[in-house]
């Protein structure tokens, strides 16, 4: 029962794109892992852009320095 966790910034992301995470995530668990499908949980944890921090200050900072 193989749970995977993927953290991602909550800024435009479709319920189209969670949804291809989800199948694609199970997909490579199934193949490489052999692990059932049914028990394969995919968990999309969507972070507040002010919680979210790269190089020692936020990602809204940092992303205007680089």
């Amino acid at each position: 029962m193989p749970i995977v966790t993927i953290q991602i910034t909550d800024e435009n992301v479709s319920e189209k794109q969670k949804l291809s995470l989800i199948s694609e995530c199970t997909d490579v668990l199934t193949r490489v892992l052999n692990k059932d499908p049914n028990t394969t949980f995919v968990v999309i944890d969507e972070v507040p852009m002010s919680n979210w921090g790269i190089g020692g200050t936020d990602v809204k900072t940092y992303r205007k320095s680089n």
